[in-house]
């Protein structure tokens, strides 16, 4: 491989060849001569170029490919024009620590009956889109799902949350979720009794859903190898600047901002999500074009714009920070619909009984005999979807107003019940207590950090602001209209 000072040794060496060769020679000789030595030497130097391109450059040329490839098979030509009417099947895409475990039991319980619900929505490895009736489907699975769901008959939700608070929220509830197992006299038997519990639950477990299932291990490894070493030294006295920085006890935040694993999960989480690009992504491609990404944070933009484009076609989008009016934007937007539509089906499929019976009434015994059981199956087994339907789906003659004082008594009751959990837990790690005050405490240097690794997801998060304050004003409008009238 020649370098520029090899390439300069050469150089002067053929050119003084070329003197002492042509010493004797007329100057038209002399002048050809030179010439070849140039063209031979302009075919040297572009060897050299190629033979030195950097391994990096030709790195990213191929990452920008394939970047480009994904995003451009991953836009849509037009934003859907009836992306603000629900469909058959409501996918609430749930990005972690922005509330979405509230609307899930705050709202959706209450719009939907458990039998509309699909199954598994928190555990892919299990989920199937195929079960009949299945109209809600709930889960920390990214926007590639949709690649296993009727695209054109999904309405597609979310939730976002300001970037640096969501860091926050992940980090804590990963210490506090690992912190339980903390009972344990060591990481063996805490990893064991987890296991068997695991198996014995019907439902899912927080180890199950992701992206816990990565991060609360992780941590919980950690929190028994500090509290070993803490053994070892025989004391129990802690040295911190704050319960972001308690070193002795858990991962501090700014080294946990910094560890591989957070890069590949955490940071940016929202947007790769909404593109459909996390590890537990269902697009072959996804982890390359991820890595790609973080690998030259200039290729983030074309993510950026498919996570965009993805926003503008769903039927809501709320905000963590605007607690309020996404609550009340969510059943006027969502639950009104999902209210009009399980009647309008209720109404069908009463009719459809209805008919059936009148039909039956009608027909001779010579005609009924050879349709006896069919017709009085079809006609029971509609009777009794409708009367499921009617019965749970609007759960009672349901309405907006009855569906948001509803979910001011639940949230009321869900935050207390998570307030005493979490007690519990960091009573673990004392004298550690997680809160804003401790948030604010914590360096600004730090918050920077926070900020410029998540510079895909402050900008998803401002877009998702104007979508939210659009569709807060149009919403608040047809409020206004129908009160006039």
């Amino acid at each position: 491989m020649l370098g520029f000072s090899h390439f300069r040794l050469i150089s002067s060496k053929i050119y003084f060849l070329c003197f002492l060769v042509g010493s004797g020679w007329s100057k038209m000789r002399w002048v050809a001569c030179i010439l070849r030595c140039s063209m031979l030497l302009m075919l040297l130097g572009l060897a050299s170029i190629l033979a030195n391109a950097s391994p990096i450059k030709n790195d990213f040329g191929h990452c920008e490919r394939v970047v480009k490839k994904w995003a451009f098979s991953s836009l849509d030509q037009e934003v859907k024009e009836d992306r603000h009417t629900l469909q058959d099947l409501l996918f609430f895409l749930h990005v972690p620590r922005t509330g979405g475990r509230t609307y899930f039991h705050c709202f959706l319980k209450k719009l939907y009956s458990k039998s509309l619900e699909c199954p598994r929505s928190y555990d892919k490895l299990r989920f199937d889109p195929r079960k009949p009736k299945c109209r809600l489907l709930v889960t920390h699975d990214d926007y590639s799902m949709m690649s296993k769901l009727p695209n054109h008959r999904t309405s597609v939700v979310t939730i976002l949350r300001n970037p640096v608070d969501r860091v926050f929220s992940t980090y804590e509830f990963s210490v506090e979720v690992a912190a339980r197992f903390l009972v344990h006299p060591n990481l063996t038997s805490a990893t064991q009794m987890a296991g068997r519990l695991r198996a014995k639950m019907r439902g899912v477990s927080t180890l199950d859903i992701w992206p816990w299932k990565y991060l609360v291990p992780w941590m919980r490894e950690d929190l028994f190898a500090r509290r070993d070493a803490r053994r070892q030294k025989g004391s129990d006295d802690t040295k911190s600047s704050g319960s972001y920085d308690m070193n002795e006890i858990f991962m501090p935040l700014h080294e946990y901002i910094n560890t591989p694993m957070a890069h590949d999960i955490v940071h940016n989480g929202a947007t790769f999500q909404v593109a459909g690009l996390t590890n537990n992504s269902y697009l072959a491609e996804s982890h390359e074009v991820r890595h790609c990404v973080q690998k030259y944070k200039i290729l983030g933009e074309h993510v950026l714009q498919v996570a965009k484009k993805r926003l503008d076609n769903m039927l809501y989008v709320g905000l963590t920070e605007e607690h309020k009016e996404s609550a009340t934007m969510f059943a006027n937007v969502v639950g009104a619909q999902v209210i009009s539509q399980r009647r309008a089906s209720a109404m069908s499929l009463e009719n459809v009984a209805n008919e059936n019976s009148e039909q039956n009434s009608l027909l001779s015994d010579s005609e009924f005999e050879n349709d006896d059981h069919q017709n009085s199956s079809v006609d029971h087994n509609a009777s009794q979807v409708a009367s499921t339907e009617n019965g749970e789906a609007t759960k009672q003659n349901m309405t907006v107003e009855k569906l948001m004082e509803a979910y001011e008594v639940c949230i009321s009751n869900l935050r207390k019940e998570q307030g005493r959990r979490r007690t519990a837990s960091l009573k673990r790690i004392s004298p550690a207590k997680f809160s804003k005050e401790g948030r604010r405490q914590v360096p600004e240097v730090v918050l920077q950090q926070i900020k410029s690794l998540n510079s895909l997801d402050l900008e998803l998060y401002k877009y998702a602001e104007d979508i939210f304050a659009k569709q807060h004003k149009h919403t608040m409008e047809k409020l206004f209209a129908i009160l006039r009238y």
